[in-house]
């Protein structure tokens, strides 16, 4: 069963559990908002990258200053308990930063699972990969899903009714 972890110190004892056990860590990351097939691949593929995986959800705040006002649909504590609910993820967090490298140094994950729209030179946390020694993942299908377009849609389906 997941677990919804939001302190850092717990986050870290918890992985180091882990990683003593001999378990593979994964770690993802996202907004995760109005939950699409593209998230539930990529979820699907990161947790086939080994046997113990985390995500961590942009916070409400994070996710305002990089998809704009009025975003996220949905508050963190929700997104967080849909995540929860996969099969495959282990442990969910957040994060108040731009970028999730402050976590990935603190986890140390051996696996960092990202969509296909990434790769390691434009993957903003890409030296704190290499720093720690964690591979890169790419997971999940083409970039053809997004919660902008939902809600695009979405809002031009009410506009038209």
């Amino acid at each position: 069963m997941s677990r919804i972890i939001t302190d850092y110190d717990e986050l870290a004892r918890v992985t180091r559990q882990v990683r003593e056990s001999g378990r593979t860590i994964v770690f993802t990351n996202g907004a995760f908002d109005i939950i699409h097939v593209g998230h539930v691949r990529c979820l699907r593929a990161a947790a086939r990258e080994g046997d113990f995986l985390i995500v961590a959800l942009n916070s409400d705040e994070s996710v305002r200053r990089a998809k704009g006002p009025g975003r996220p649909a949905q508050p963190l504590a929700e997104r967080m308990e849909i995540v929860a609910a996969f099969t495959g993820v282990d442990v969910v967090t957040y994060f108040n930063e731009d970028t999730c490298d402050r976590l990935l140094e603190l986890v140390r994950p051996h696996v960092h699972a990202k969509g296909r729209d990434y790769t390691l030179q434009t993957l903003p946390e890409g030296a704190t990969l290499r720093k720690i020694g964690a591979r890169l993942a790419i997971c999940g299908d083409e970039k053809n899903h997004s919660t902008t377009d939902v809600l695009q849609r979405w809002q031009r389906r009410a506009a038209a009714s």
